[in-house]
């Protein structure tokens, strides 16, 4: 049974809010309804649906600047306008804008249904497919990464080159086989190729194969990597590391759909897709001459870009529980999950590496852990950030006043009436602190003569 599809309307008008959302709850849709744009940027941001339903004329701002703000975040997010006859010339040019429609009030709720139908057929929101076997690798609850695989779902259906965006370990790799799968060459190979691994005279054999004798070692012919996912989708890891010379070579493929190997004479057609990768600035990289500017936009006809981890902290704790299923199953233990302060840490982390340092982490916690709850002080270890300890302010306090007092007598070598005057305290008044933090002066002293004077006072 499928998920029902999540709608968010936007009306200022309560009773219109609520007859609406009665009439789509009742037509099978999960159905949010807030009375503001403000409020509805706050939902997006929580829960992203598959479409949204807004009336123009709002309180403060109004639907069109929604509207504005809603193609600038989620560019594929599908939105509806509702108007009065007022408002029509606006709703048209928000339309032209890139709305689906537009529906005057009052409309035909059959319309404003078919509209919807509409809208969802031709989107591919995440929210609520009944088939999700695409993107399963891809653990997620975050809007930023609904957002990232919506229109990863919607680009999938054409053959367009995708460049992929994102820091090392955002998962760049899983999206691209997730878009492999959602495609019609699904059926045929993927194969991914990192071309920063593979060095460079090495790089264009094993992309376009090679002849017989055409170099040192070329014992037999060999098909390349463009060969072997003829039919398929082909992945380019870290592309920006890709030597000139290749990639003059990778743009005469992807104009002529053809591949010479290396020592041959004639070229072999061959239908691929080509989705690419990569963490650096590609826009530096023209600039300074590094990246050919002709070949990135072959390569880029459309960008995917991965958030950071941080950006997507709800998705920590999924992940990481996740992770620790499978690595438990795969190391045989019996772990239970996370001990709550040990997932407050995991969720408060920097994650410099992204998902493949939370793996990592998880790994490592699941390897050395001899309980079936995970305790904070391993997920410290694994992070290699100190413990920390969060003290009442009675007791912070208490702390400090003793580490103070030490330190005074430090200082003074034990001597009362100079650590009294240090503090501004009289001697009497210093002589309860000390009393009080349980420390005796004489342990700050070198010898018996002093302590035999401290008697005597």
């Amino acid at each position: 049974m499928s998920t029902p599809r999540h709608l968010l309307l936007v009306d200022d008008d309560a009773d219109l809010l609520q007859l609406l959302s009665l009439r789509l709850t009742a037509n099978g849709y999960r159905v949010t309804g807030v009375a503001s744009a403000e409020a509805a940027q706050a939902q997006l941001a929580m829960d992203l649906p598959a479409l949204v339903i807004s009336d123009i004329r709002l309180p403060g701002k109004d639907g069109l600047a929604l509207f504005d703000e809603i193609r600038a975040q989620y560019p594929a997010l599908p939105v509806i306008l509702l108007t009065a006859h007022g408002t029509i010339p606006d709703a048209v040019e928000a339309t032209t804008r890139g709305a689906f429609a537009y529906l005057t009030k009052p409309y035909d709720p059959k319309i404003l249904l078919a509209k919807i139908e509409q809208a969802l057929s031709l989107t591919a929101s995440v929210d609520g497919n009944a088939d999700e076997a695409w993107r399963e690798e891809l653990i997620s609850r975050s809007p930023r990464m609904a957002e990232v695989l919506s229109e990863a779902r919607l680009v999938a259906v054409s053959d367009a080159s995708i460049l992929i965006r994102g820091e090392s370990g955002t998962g760049k790799e899983l999206l691209a086989r997730a878009i492999h799968r959602a495609s019609r060459r699904a059926k045929a190979p993927f194969i991914a190729v990192n071309c920063a691994a593979i060095p460079e005279q090495l790089l264009e054999s094993e992309l376009f194969g090679h002849v017989k004798g055409a170099f040192t070692g070329a014992v037999e012919h060999r098909k390349g990597l463009f060969q072997a996912a003829d039919g398929g989708t082909l992945f380019l890891d870290e592309i920006g590391d890709m030597p000139l010379p290749l990639q003059v070579k990778l743009l005469r493929v992807l104009q002529e759909r053809t591949v010479r190997p290396v020592g041959a004479n004639d070229s072999t057609p061959v239908d691929v897709r080509i989705l690419s990768a990569t963490h650096r600035n590609l826009d530096a990289a023209m600039a300074d001459g590094s990246f050919r500017e002709d070949l990135y936009y072959r390569l880029n006809v459309v960008t995917l870009a991965l958030p950071l981890l941080v950006e997507r902290r709800e998705d920590i704790a999924l992940l990481a529980n996740h992770f620790l299923q499978a690595i438990a199953e795969r190391y045989q233990k019996k772990l239970n999950g996370f001990a709550p302060d040990a997932l407050e840490i995991l969720m408060m982390a920097s994650w410099p590496g992204n998902v493949r340092q939370l793996y990592n982490v998880v790994e490592q916690v699941c390897a050395l852990s001899t309980a079936p709850l995970i305790p904070a002080a391993l997920v410290q270890r694994a992070l290699r950030v100190p413990a920390l300890e969060v003290l009442r302010y009675a007791d912070a306090k208490q702390r400090f006043e003793r580490d103070y007092l030490i330190q005074l007598l430090k200082l003074t070598d034990g001597n009362v009436a100079d650590a009294a005057r240090l503090a501004d305290r009289n001697r009497t008044e210093f002589y309860r602190l000390l009393q009080k933090n349980g420390l005796d002066p004489r342990l700050f002293r070198g010898d018996e003569e002093d302590v035999a004077i401290e008697r005597q006072e």
